[in-house]
């Protein structure tokens, strides 16, 4: 059956099963016939009512509760229904092959209910994506990030901004248009740039902290780096508390970059060991620290590991500034960490110094996310919009020659920019790309 915008769409919205409970999610214009026949009737709208769930033909699936939100009142804005059932493998298939035999109903696609949600105006864009972050939040930060765009606080700053735009655009319009009546001003636009002025200072401070928001949403890139046997691979699995990367006493064990999550304090670390460097023949070797190299330049911050049980006359062959670490701390005398200029000292061994390091890590992450507010950007996609709208309104207020017909023009196009972040508009291209981020169900 082809697929389109009018079938009624169905999918377990809940977990994988078996489960507890499983949640089945019903949504479209046959949606209230479905829950009439298969629920003995409609429930009162919005209140739970345990029913017995039943076949076409009568056959009793499930006792479960039974919800039913009449559009526009609803998640997508159509009339939708949700039935939580007992959550065993044969209640829900069962379940899922009646609701396939109504007519013009089918299994929904990944992301649909949402897809169905912004085209009825329920959600933009941007809160769109804000509730596939939220589905994918793993640290306390990334939620809460999360949360300011799907609750619309994002959306309400850019739409702020496209409502400037449209009341500086009507001022320009109107000396345009009747700039010989005596009831328009003269220079209206004399007061028209101000605005635009601030607005783009606005716009710029945003794109200032784009770099925040990509980090608590994608983590906060950190490269330990050294010369081979230093401990990078054991303070990893320290930092980790679990065996992430192999250790031994054999220099250039670790041949490519070894990759682990931390969650620390709600905010997301991706921590990255890599190669020892050194000269070498082995080309395999070499490949490992060409990428070693190459992950210390895209870090956020790197940690230079010294061995301190060997002689202070290491020469670091790492590009940029890096926070030297002190490892094997255990095997020394105090005043060597000093005599190795370290910045911390850690010991995998009896863990002395890994608090500290912690500490330090979070500190560094906290200071590159230092904002006011999380309704920040923290995607591509806005950035570019972004950048776009402030060079359309940097053209604008550097064209005190132009005529003011193209000043104007330049704040609509502007205006078209902050448009497409939130969608009003935007291509089926970038829709497909946004929805197939969710899961099946959402």
């Amino acid at each position: 059956m082809t697929s389109t915008p009018s079938d009624t769409i169905f999918a377990l919205a809940s977990g994988g099963l078996p489960s507890g409970v499983a949640v089945i999610r019903i949504s479209g214009p046959v949606c209230r016939a479905i829950v009439e026949t298969m629920a003995g009737g409609l429930p009162q709208t919005r209140v739970a009512t345990l029913r017995s769930i039943r076949s076409v033909d009568g056959q009793v699936l499930d006792q479960g509760l039974v919800l039913f939100f009449a559009g526009p009142h609803s998640f997508t804005g159509e009339d939708c229904a949700e039935f939580q059932l007992h959550g065993g493998r044969a209640v829900v298939n069962a379940v899922l092959h009646c609701l396939a035999g109504f007519p013009q109903s089918r299994l929904a696609e990944a992301g649909e209910f949402s897809k169905r949600a912004f085209a009825n105006g329920k959600m933009d864009l941007v809160e769109v994506e804000g509730l596939a972050d939220l589905l994918a939040a793993e640290t306390e930060m990334q939620r809460r990030l999360a949360s300011e765009q799907a609750g619309g606080r994002l959306s309400a700053v850019y739409e702020g901004w496209r409502e400037k735009l449209i009341v500086a655009r009507s001022m320009l319009e109107a000396e345009l248009d009747f700039s010989d009546e005596g009831d328009i001003p003269g220079s209206v636009s004399d007061r028209v740039w101000v605005g635009v002025s601030e607005l783009k200072e606005e716009v710029d401070r945003v794109l200032d902290d784009l770099r925040a928001g990509e980090i608590i949403r994608d983590g906060f890139k950190v490269a330990l780096a050294g010369r081979p046997n230093v401990g990078k691979s054991s303070l990893m699995n320290a930092l980790a508390g679990r065996d992430v990367a192999i250790v031994t006493p054999i220099a250039g064990t670790t041949r490519d970059v070894v990759h682990c999550e931390l969650d620390i304090c709600g905010y997301k670390f991706d921590l990255y060991d890599t190669a020892g460097v050194r000269e070498t023949g082995d080309l395999v070797e070499q490949e490992g620290i060409r990428r070693a190299l190459r992950t210390v330049e895209g870090a956020d911050l790197v940690l230079e590991l010294i061995d301190l049980s060997q002689a202070p006359d290491q020469v670091s062959q790492l590009i940029g500034p890096a926070t030297r670490i002190g490892t094997k701390v255990d095997l020394v005398e105090p005043e060597a960490a000093s005599l190795h200029g370290c910045d911390f000292v850690v010991s995998t061994v009896d863990e002395r110094g890994l608090d500290e390091l912690r500490d330090y890590l979070l500190d560094c992450v906290k200071k590159r996310t230092d904002v006011s507010s999380l309704a920040i950007p923290s995607r591509l996609r806005h950035a570019q919009r972004l950048r776009s709208a402030s060079g359309f309104l940097g053209s604008a207020l550097q064209g005190e020659f132009k005529p003011l017909e193209l000043r104007a023009e330049d704040l609509r196009l502007a205006s078209v920019e902050l448009a497409r972040v939130t969608g009003r508009i935007d291509t089926e291209m970038l829709l497909g790309k946004i929805f197939s981020e969710f899961c099946v169900g959402k």
